[in-house]
């Protein structure tokens, strides 16, 4: 790495100075940037990148998608024009409206090979999401992929940032409170009222992967060991409006940390941060190296009076917390083989986002019970959950969950009406895949191996490279894994369950390792199922979301977004709706689609014939469990001598959740 600097121009230290543009040459210069706030109540930030030029016609360009988010999001749509001028040597010249060459990519005629280029530009930062930036009097916060161009050819060189914060943004404000969140370490200078922070990053793909926020904020540290005994700093910000009890979260959050230290032995990082901001009902979360950016509703975060079981809103934020961290060994060191160098300029498809995302999904709540900080019954409540999500979704039935991982940057971010009934979630099966593969890894192993031995030896692959870091193929998961199980089982595994659309076995491997799936005919899994439709109740009546496929609805004609005004001649609500649900008549309903009075006859009795008469595993994976269905640990008396039958139902249980008796 390079000294900080908090000024913006920066000079090559040597170049060649032939303009021919295919002259070979050695560009040792910094490229720097300097984003000011100044405009912070426009939700705009001004933007100077200088920078020698490689080559003649220098191009600028933008991600179009951040990794860990597989959607083509078009950051550049948040730059207006993009300006440059060329200095030689203490002067510079006209102003230049930089040519856009194609959506995300801009060009410098005008420069020369050799020549200082300072370019200014604005973007526009107005996006809560933890995706892109949001800029306003409360926060300062960014990801570089949208607000750092990069400069075409020259993405490995070191990189210099000042971000200038105005006096204005800090009125008003804790002087002690206002902190810079971030995973690089940075400078600080007080000027004239304003703060500026200085980072410095090895390459401008090193550089996007940190993440800021500027704003009044809380925080604590803690401190967890790896297997060597080393220590790992680890810093915890939370910013927005909360009243959260920072003591209960640090005591937790240790807890969680350390017990990913002690399965996987040590880290990819030397430090980590969290970054979280409270909000009313926003959630999310995206992984980095070293950080993860969090948004959480305020109500997720623990009261003063939260009891020793962490409440359920909690125990959600808890496991994204969980679920990022341990994206840095899952995604961020071991990753798909395309996104080892992914060009963020175009989609990187890949079949295996199940495996990374899945596994991830599975691990985290199950580490939330590892490390004591919720108990085993709670762990299993929140199993129950993915699987009446996954039960509750028919388009189980047609998409296979690896179709699901390819499809992800045209469907998963772009849901709609007829998302459940055309497809599946990798995040959601993929975490029922990896139970399956964990449980069916005990099983085939005599209770030797599991999926954390499966990761942990793609994990120490990765530290043998020179970059810490490897990307796998669907071909290396088979060898993995073959080493921890025959390889013909983890084929037909994947051949099935992977590959296929064959129901997932949870149930039986569940029973066998001493868990019991009841079903709850009392209270449905889902409250608006009634005729297979989703609806929310509305002043003007029942504004449908979602027809489930060959459901009475869809038969009777009743599409998404019609909005059901009468039910047999009543005004439509929620009750009237769960009334008839199971009418053995014709039930007359009165609807709007559009602005069209529109009416058709709905026989609800025709859900539990089809119901009964439904044979063969894809048409049983059509219909919608109309039912929750709970865990419960099978239990039993103290047995008795010669009872083995009941103590290694025990035992198997114990085997299963108590992961961390193995590392």
């Amino acid at each position: 790495m390079t000294s900080t600097s908090n000024t913006q121009s920066t000079n090559a230290s040597s170049f060649n100075t032939n303009n021919n543009a295919n002259a070979n040459i050695e560009i040792e210069a910094d490229i720097s940037y300097r984003f000011d706030f100044e405009r912070f109540f426009e939700h705009l930030v001004d933007v100077s990148l200088t920078f020698t030029a490689a080559t003649d016609a220098p191009q600028l360009w933008l991600p179009a998608w951040i990794p860990g988010s597989y959607l083509m999001r078009e950051f550049a749509r948040n730059i207006t024009a993009v300006h440059y001028q060329i200095t030689e040597g203490d002067k510079p010249s006209e102003t230049y409206r930089a040519q856009k060459v194609d959506k995300n990519t801009w060009q410098l005629p005008q420069s020369k090979l050799g020549q200082t280029v300072n370019v200014a530009y604005e973007v526009y930062c107005y996006d809560l999401s933890v995706r892109t930036a949001y800029v306003d009097q409360q926060r300062l916060y960014g990801n570089f992929t949208s607000l750092a161009l990069a400069v075409d050819g020259q993405e490995k060189t070191p990189v210099k940032v000042n971000l200038v914060v105005p006096a204005a943004f800090l009125a008003g404000k804790d002087d002690n409170l206002v902190l810079l969140a971030c995973g690089l370490e940075a400078t600080h200078l007080r000027l004239d009222g304003q703060h500026s922070y200085g980072l410095q990053a090895d390459s401008y793909h090193d550089l996007i992967d940190y993440p800021f926020e500027i704003a009044e904020q809380d925080s604590f540290d803690f401190i967890v060991h790896d297997s060597t005994h080393q220590t790992l700093a680890h810093k915890f910000y939370l910013s927005g409006k909360h009243n959260a009890n920072m003591g209960r979260l640090q005591q937790d959050m240790t807890q969680i940390c350390q017990s990913y230290l002690d399965w996987l032995g040590d880290a990819p990082f030397s430090d980590y941060t969290f970054m979280t901001f409270a909000s009313g009902q926003d959630y999310g979360g995206l992984e980095h190296i070293n950080s993860t950016s969090l948004i959480t509703p305020r109500r997720d975060l623990p009261s003063f009076d939260e009891p020793k079981l962490p409440s359920a809103d909690y125990q959600r934020f808890l496991g994204l917390c969980s679920h990022e961290y341990f994206h840095s060994w899952w995604v961020k060191t071991v990753r798909p083989d395309v996104m080892l160098d992914a060009d963020l300029r175009r989609e990187a498809y890949t079949p295996l986002l199940w495996v990374f995302e899945g596994f991830t999904s599975y691990i985290d709540d199950f580490m939330l019970q590892a490390s004591n900080v919720i108990d085993k019954a709670s762990y299993l409540k929140l199993l129950a959950e993915q699987i009446n999500r996954y039960y509750q979704t028919s388009g189980r039935a047609h998409q296979s969950v690896a179709e699901s991982s390819f499809d992800a940057w045209i469907k998963l971010y772009r849901s709609d009406e007829n998302t459940g009934n055309a497809g599946i979630s990798y995040y959601n099966k993929g975490a029922l895949v990896a139970l399956c593969l964990d449980l069916t890894l005990l099983q085939k192993s005599a209770g030797r191996y599991r999926l954390f031995d499966v990761v942990k030896a793609f994990y120490t692959q990765a530290k043998q490279n020179d970059n810490k870091r490897i990307g796998i193929s669907v071909a290396d998961m088979g060898v993995v894994i073959g080493q921890f199980m025959p390889l013909a089982e983890w084929e037909d595994f994947e051949r099935r369950y992977v590959n296929g659309v064959e129901e997932l076995p949870i149930e039986a491997l569940l029973a066998e390792n001493g868990v019991k799936i009841r079903t709850n005919t009392t209270e449905t899994a889902d409250k608006h199922v009634p005729w297979g439709i989703r609806c929310v109740e509305m002043p003007t009546g029942l504004k449908i979301n979602r027809v489930q496929r060959d459901s009475v609805a869809a038969k009777a004609g009743l599409s998404a977004h019609d909005v059901i005004i009468a039910i047999d001649g009543i005004k439509a609500d929620n009750k009237q709706l769960v009334s008839l649900s199971n009418a053995e008549r014709d039930v007359e309903c009165y609807f709007f689609r559009r602005d069209e009075l529109m009416s058709v006859h709905v026989r609800p009795q025709a859900t539990i014939e089809a119901q009964q008469g439904i044979t063969g595993l894809n048409a049983s994976m059509e219909t919608v469990f109309p039912h929750k269905v709970s865990l419960h640990l099978k239990t039993s008396s103290v047995p008795s001598e010669g009872d083995d039958h009941r103590l290694q139902v025990k035992a198997s249980w114990e085997t299963w959740l108590n992961v961390m008796e193995r590392y």
